[in-house]
Formats: C-alpha cells, structure tokens, sequence
C-alpha cells in the first residue's frame, strides 16, 4: 500500500511536470507550481476523486489565503484519513509554507496512494461540479477554463479589418508582430520560472543536509562536555576542532600533539581510581605488640619454682579447668 512507501521508492523520483500534468489533466486545474497546491484544497479534491463522497467538499476552502485557513484544508484532509485508517503523517507547517521540496514530496506520495486505489481510474469524475460547492471554486474555475474575451476579440478583429480597408495593413501588422512577441515572452517567462523552482528545490536540499550535519556535531559538543570525560586530552582536541574560527591546517595539528603528550602523573592519578580504591582498601597487617612478649618471657625466666607453684595454686583454687583431675 502506498501508505507505507519509503523515501528511497520510485514514487519520489516523479518529476515536477509529471505531477503538475497530472493535477491538472484530473482536476481541470491550471497549476503552474507545485507550491500552488500548499493550503491542501488540491490534496482534498484528489482524495475526493478517488473515494467518492468521503470527502466534505463544502469544508474546503479553494481561495485560502492564510495560514489558518490552509490549516482547515488540512484538517478535512486528516479527518479523511483517519476514516480510511491511512498511517501517512501530514506535515502541515512545513507543507503551508508553501516550500517547493516539501510540497512536491507530498504531492508524489499523494500521487501514488491514488495509483495504487483502483489502479488510478477515476471514471465519472466531475471535478469542475464537485469543485463548485467549495469555497473560492469560481476562481479556480476561471484559471482553468480558456479566457472568453480573448476569443471575443479575436473574432471580432476580422469585421474591424473590413470596415477599414485604409488601416487593414497596419493593424495586420500590429497584431502579427504581437502575436510573435507573446510566445516568445511567455516561453521566457516559463523558462525563468522553472530555473526558479529548481534552485529553491536545491537551497531546501541544502538546508536540510546543513540540519542534518549541525544536528551531528552539536550531539559530538554536548558529548565532550560530559563531566566524566571532560577532562582527556582527547575531548579538549575534538573541542579545539570545533571552536576553531576558520580552516586553519594548524588547529588539526595541535589538536594531534594534545592527543599524543604523555600525560603527566596528576593526570594517570585521577585517570585509575581503581589502583587507588585498591589501596586504600588492602588490609593491613596486624602488628604484634613486641615489648609485652619479651616482659612476659623475662618474667617467666627469673621466676623462682616456688613462685611459679604459688601461681599454679591461685589458677587452680580460681577454678580453672585446667587443674580439676
């Protein structure tokens, strides 16, 4: 289904003029850019062609002009979505910037979902009467049928020829080297038109790969301003590259040389908290108390037996169960 195409699918390589042509052949519109289509009037009616009477043509509204009038073309347009239980994601405030990028991506995808609904056949489909109960329809109306005055004049040009033979010359004149003016005018009108959308639709490309990279190298900064690392050599010289003013050859050489100093021993001392735990948490060795051993063994050597039978009495009238056998 189209409503899960990837960026990298075929639907997003149709070109600008395909997906005008297409707009205008199925709804008898006379669109000259893709960005025409931003207050989402244009996405409605082509989902109302190709589900027939799902969408409320009275709510959308041709003739928006601002931002929150677009918005309520988008909200009808969501609301069908939803009925049909369609995932796609409407990005409304980058699509009512009316951005030729944006809009043409949409409209490729639009362009596909109805591709893929009855193979794309829209038989019976009355765009011009199911337009005329829109909001703004007779505009629309107006730029996509022919102009009448322009056929009035033309045909009536021939009688003021033949009632004035004397200016016939002339006027033919007139009217030939306007007529060959008018093509080329608008054929150079048109060229420069194009050229127009196609660097908008390079400064977008543009805009977003310089987002996307910006994104990168902030998420790099806030990395080497973690409190844990902070302190390397290593995060000071990615700093010092991102910092640097201009293109400058020798900041990258001494951010290399901050890299490669030997690091001196403050800095191996706080780096290996665990050599210190580790010391601190040895246990010591119990000393032994050196000078009442030797009292004890003097005393024992200068005693006489008679005193040394003395303390075995006391130890055995005290009750000790060494001596009670």
């Amino acid at each position: 289904m189209a409503t899960t195409i990837g960026m990298m699918d075929a639907a997003y390589f149709v070109g600008r003029n395909e997906i005008l042509a297409w707009i205008n052949s199925t709804l008898h519109l006379n669109l000259s850019k893709v960005e025409e289509a931003a207050s989402g009037a244009v996405q409605c009616q082509l989902m109302d062609a190709v589900h027939s009477g799902m969408v409320p043509m009275h709510k959308v509204n041709f003739d928006a002009k601002s931002e929150y009038e677009m918005i309520q073309n988008y909200k009808v347009l969501q609301d069908v979505f939803n009925k049909l239980k369609i995932t796609k994601h409407i990005e409304v405030n980058k699509l009512i910037k009316g951005r030729p990028l944006d809009n043409l991506e949409f409209m490729q995808w639009m362009k596909r979902y109805c591709d893929s609904v009855n193979g794309g056949i829209m038989s019976n489909y009355n765009a011009v009467e199911r337009r005329d109960a829109c909001k703004g329809s007779k505009e629309s109306n107006k730029k996509a049928a022919p102009s009448q005055s322009t056929v009035r004049s033309s045909s009536s040009a021939p009688k003021t020829q033949a009632s004035h033979g004397a200016k016939k010359s002339d006027i033919h004149a007139v009217n030939s080297s306007h007529k060959a003016t008018k093509p080329a005018t608008n054929s150079a009108t048109q060229a420069y038109d194009e050229q127009i959308t196609e660097l908008k639709l390079f400064v977008d490309s543009l805009e977003k790969e310089r987002d996307f990279y910006f994104g990168k190298l902030r998420d790099i900064e806030i990395l080497c301003q973690n409190p844990e690392i902070e302190h390397l050599p290593i995060a000071t010289a990615i700093q010092k590259v991102l910092y640097a003013a201009d293109d400058n050859p020798s900041v990258v050489a001494e951010a290399q040389a901050m890299i490669t100093k030997p690091q001196p021993a403050e800095t191996l001392h706080i780096l290996s908290p665990i050599l210190e735990a580790s010391e601190e948490e040895r246990p010591k060795p119990k000393r032994k108390d050196i000078n009442t051993l030797e009292v004890d063994m003097a005393a024992s050597s200068t005693l006489s037996p008679k005193q040394r039978l003395s303390d075995i009495s006391d130890v055995h009238y005290c009750g000790s169960p060494l001596t009670n056998y």
